[in-house]
């Protein structure tokens, strides 16, 4: 199938599905999939944004803006995974434990308001590493529509292009606990030294970044076409300087460059 066929299957999905609640964070896929399934089913499609440490205020804030500008409901709820029992001590489960939370309130939510189905934005990009937070999503029949229409990230940055939407070219974001080492306890504390960390980086211009934690140390990975940037001489003491007002006790910069899950490196998932 070419892109406009998969965009054809994608809709006639969700509109066999009737009502659904869209896991909405404010990123390049669930934006994609929130605007399509309003298109399709109107006002019997409704936006539910969690609200926790490990989401970034700025996320909540664009997530907000698009359904006011949309004239999407949206409802807000409170997803503490901190509070979670286990989640803390960030086993290699860790987004298992936090997704069949979440995905448990979402349902909860959607029965609430008479809707059908919940749908999340994962694409056929997400099936090639460690995703655990996928198998909550099979445990608890949430839909996958991007996944069933078999789209990859790049079409639906073309086809988000294409409907005039700003995400396009959104970088890509995962939830600020993906940034810790498996093992090393989640903190909000630390949390906030990843998220002020990575706000600096994104302010000071750079495009893909990712703060890496491992106890006092940062480990920032950007896109090998931004190392030079990162390595100027204002650049470098603002960043060595600020970092370490957040908690910070050594700053690195990984050579690999930014790639998905690089903490999953550590596994051996063939065990």
């Amino acid at each position: 199938m070419n892109i406009y066929e998969k965009n054809q299957k994608l809709r006639e999905y969700i509109k066999s599905l009737g009502s659904v609640a869209v896991a909405f964070s404010s990123g390049v896929d669930s934006t994609f999939l929130l605007k399509t399934a309003h298109e399709v089913l109107g006002d019997k499609a409704i936006a539910v944004t969690a609200r926790s440490c490990s989401f970034p205020m700025r996320e909540q804030k664009e997530a907000v803006e698009f359904c006011k500008k949309e004239g999407i409901r949206q409802i807000i709820c409170n997803s503490e995974e901190l509070e979670i029992e286990g989640f803390s001590k960030n086993p290699v489960n860790r987004c298992y434990i936090c997704k069949k939370e979440l995905f448990t309130k979402i349902w909860d939510i959607a029965k609430e308001n008479g809707i059908e189905n919940v749908v999340e934005g994962s694409n056929m990009d997400d099936l090639g590493d460690y995703r655990p937070g996928l198998q909550a999503v099979a445990e608890l029949e949430v839909k996958s529509p991007l996944r069933y229409a078999e789209l990859n990230k790049n079409e639906i940055r073309l086809l988000s292009k294409e409907m005039g939407l700003d995400t396009w070219d959104k970088q890509s974001f995962a939830c600020l606990s993906s940034r810790f080492v498996y093992g090393e306890e989640i903190t909000e504390e630390k949390l906030k030294m990843v998220d002020k960390a990575e706000q600096l980086l994104l302010d000071l211009g750079f495009g893909q970044v990712r703060v890496r934690i491992h106890g006092k140390i940062a480990r920032i990975e950007i896109t090998p076409d931004e190392f030079t940037k990162l390595i100027e001489e204002q650049n470098r003491l603002k960043i060595v300087e600020e970092f370490t007002k957040y908690g910070f006790t050594y700053v690195s910069m990984d050579l690999k460059g930014y790639r998905t899950g690089s903490m999953n490196e550590t596994l051996n998932l063939n065990k």
